[in-house]
């Protein structure tokens, strides 16, 4: 949690000092949270789940920016997360996130040694296709984006032991996201091709199955107001590995927009069974800032 006060003061503090001239940047053309926030992979999206938006306010006329901290605090486990996100004129998205992985006391009980930490980094790419999340509010025809995130774990030598095919992996998704404005709805699906165990914190293909699979990501959420949405997600994933089965991920969230600068994330995860470990459940938090 010390991870996430320190960081959040510095993406805050980042975004007070920023020159008079962001000011117009700061206020660009989409709606409060239609941008959606930063997933645990950086891409733009929920929590869980990556979108078919581009990350930032900015519509076709300018360029958009995010950045993020995530803590994700569950029984024998904690995740601490972090990065940025670029958009380029409402059709192109480049992002990156380090991931932590704090195996805390459980390490030992896995013979790691107490405080074990898997690290991860994710580099992404989004490409808008098709149709306007928000703005098409006179058809049903969603946005629709296409996207790779390649992962690389720092723990090769482990994640092998417990039966991964490899530390490195890429994953390809095809998402369709939609605001319905009179409804206050938003709506989105993602189709995702991976080979991640547990997103890649415990490496890429396994014993049970090396190949890739293709999983769901879903998630529907309701505009209270301008400043605040409510939902829920589902992330669906392979189950590759022979020592431990591998659950879907999903939350109850609540996203809330202070301006169009900073908003923050606060949600209940049930990732399930990670690593022999059950029932994985407890706090999401996420502080994002940008423009």
């Amino acid at each position: 949690m010390r991870f996430l006060i320190a960081a959040s003061i510095a993406i805050v503090t980042t975004c007070a000092a920023a020159p008079v001239w962001a000011g117009d940047m700061a206020f660009g053309g989409k709606l409060l949270l239609t941008q959606g926030v930063s997933t645990i992979e950086g891409s733009a999206g929920g929590g869980l789940a990556t979108w078919a938006v581009i990350t930032g306010y900015e519509t076709q006329d300018g360029i958009g920016a995010n950045a993020h901290a995530t803590y994700v605090g569950v029984n024998n486990y904690t995740l601490q997360d972090y990065g940025g996100s670029v958009g380029f004129w409402d059709r192109v998205e480049l992002s990156y996130a380090r991931e932590a992985f704090d195996t805390g006391s459980t390490a030992a009980k896995l013979g790691l040694g107490r405080g074990f930490t898997f690290d991860q980094d994710v580099v992404g790419a989004k490409v808008r296709l098709f149709g306007d999340a928000l703005y098409g509010q006179d058809s049903w025809l969603p946005q629709a984006a296409a996207g790779v995130q390649y992962k690389s774990n720092d723990q090769s030598t482990v994640v092998h032991a417990l039966g991964a095919k490899a530390a490195t992996g890429i994953d390809y998704y095809v998402a369709a996201t939609k605001v319905l404005l009179d409804d206050s709805l938003l709506l989105d699906a993602t189709l995702r091709l991976t080979r991640a165990n547990q997103t890649g914190l415990l490496g890429f293909g396994g014993d049970r199955n090396s190949g890739y699979s293709p999983e769901f990501e879903g998630t529907v959420g309701y505009l209270i107001n301008r400043h605040l949405v409510v939902g829920g997600e589902v992330r669906t994933k392979p189950d590759n590995l022979g020592f431990a089965r591998e659950d879907s991920w999903w939350d109850v969230f609540a996203a809330y927009a202070v301006n169009k600068t900073v908003s923050v994330t606060l949600a209940y995860a049930d990732l399930g069974d990670i690593a022999t470990f059950k029932d994985q459940h407890g706090l999401y938090v996420s502080l994002q800032a940008g423009f």
